[in-house]
């Protein structure tokens, strides 16, 4: 199984190796994701699966049986952050394979249908938005986002037409809630929850969804030789304590609650950003995340209390833009159990916690019951060239997520 894996990653990566310098490049609805896709498909037939492909591009392979049950359904995605790693989203997908083709080894006869789908274009890196393919299957999926443009120009609609789907039809992938019995979402961890506390594996219980803030300092220009420094509005230099603001009054927040909370200045943009001219516009892009959304809310109402305290004492105006305000999810504690009984049965270790980065499982459970399980990878190194998942961590995940398939899908077999 383990070599098994690595080469069947391999060729949804399109690649010999699974770690390069340059990483691999393969955002949402491109050539090269339609190319990985393409593997995806051909690995699926190969395990006697029936393959079909949705509106918005999203692969589901499927292992029909005789009736009208709704499926059982796992499944990640292949797009890739610009010079990302080979896990991200592939380790979901290749552990959805493993565990169809251990099951199908062991000569399991699952009593309703089971799914692996590949979703398109889960990264936001291309357009800003995330998730696209997972919000168009449950429905959710913001039709106005179509004008969004890359670096290039090219909108996302565009872009989803380049690979031969259509804009307006993406509403076409929304599923009927009677199609699909529960969904799970395997995936590294990008991060050292697990190994910090000597576990195998995470069962995850919130996707700590974001408030996203872009806090704007309208200063004044002049010339930095000539302009007096008690005579000033200098936009950078009223953000700069603002900058440290944040990140204290986070620390703070996480020594006061039992949840914890992220907040971080992400983004800094100065103008006219010359060396000779004191800033007179400088934008700061805030990131908050939490599972609790009182903890955010807090967080964000902290911020504009700070900003409203320096506008007062510099004379800088301050304003501030909601950008994304997303409650958070919490996954289904009934999957959750059976994602931990499934490791008690294998002899693996589960730990409970939260999800600091998105999903597509925080769309599909919207809809359906859900889980996601996280497995370790190396350094808790992800969005990098150097992400890595190890072979036994990957079989790690195709033994859970079949002893769940198994329990979710009937008794009738053995493994």
């Amino acid at each position: 199984m383990n070599n098994w894996l690595v080469e069947q990653l391999q060729r949804m990566n399109l690649s010999d190796v699974l770690v390069q310098p340059q990483g691999f490049t393969r955002e949402g609805y491109t050539a090269e994701e339609t190319e990985a896709i393409e593997a995806f498909k051909a690995i699926a037939e190969e395990l006697g699966l029936d393959v079909s492909v949705d509106a918005a591009g999203n692969a589901i392979a499927r292992w029909n049986v005789t009736g009208g049950h709704a499926a059982v359904a796992t499944g990640s995605h292949l797009d890739t952050v610009p010079n990302g790693g080979a896990f991200d989203g592939g380790a979901g997908v290749v552990c959805g394979l493993g565990a169809v083709k251990m099951l199908k080894e062991a000569d399991f006869k699952p009593q309703r249908p089971i799914e692996i789908i590949c979703f398109r274009s889960e990264e936001s890196s291309r357009f800003g938005v995330s998730t696209i393919g997972s919000k168009a299957m449950s429905g959710i999926l913001d039709p106005s986002i179509g004008t969004l443009e890359d670096q290039h120009g090219i909108t996302l609609a565009q872009a989803v037409e380049s690979q031969g789907f259509v804009w307006q039809e993406l509403v076409n992938a929304k599923r009927s809630k009677d199609e699909l019995q529960c969904f799970i979402e395997l995936h590294i961890e990008q991060g050292m929850h697990i190994v910090n506390h000597e576990k195998d594996y995470g069962v995850v219980k919130g996707v700590a969804c974001p408030v996203r803030l872009a806090v704007t300092f309208h200063g004044k220009a002049g010339h930095t030789g000539t302009t007096p420094m008690d005579q000033r509005q200098d936009a950078l230099a009223a953000a700069a304590p603002f900058i440290s603001f944040v990140q204290e009054t986070a620390l703070q927040m996480n020594d006061a609650y039992e949840k914890s909370l992220v907040a971080t200045v992400s983004t800094l943009t100065a103008s006219p950003n010359s060396m000779n001219v004191i800033p007179q516009t400088v934008t700061a892009g805030v990131d908050i995340r939490s599972v609790d959304d009182v903890l955010k809310n807090k967080m964000a109402d902290a911020v504009r209390s700070e900003a409203k305290r320096i506008a007062e004492t510099t004379g800088v105006q301050i304003d501030i833009e909601v950008l994304v305000d997303n409650p958070s999810v919490l996954l289904d504690d009934g999957i959750a159990q059976q994602l931990v009984d499934a490791g008690d049965h294998e002899a693996y270790l589960a730990h409970r916690m939260d999800s600091g980065a998105g999903h597509d499982v925080m769309n599909m459970a919207q809809t359906w019951p859900s889980g996601l399980l996280f497995i370790p990878c190396k350094d808790g190194l992800s969005h990098h060239p150097d992400e890595f998942a190890s072979a036994e961590d990957l079989k790690m995940g195709v033994e859970l997520l079949s002893r769940f398939l198994m329990e979710a899908t009937g008794h009738d077999g053995k493994r």
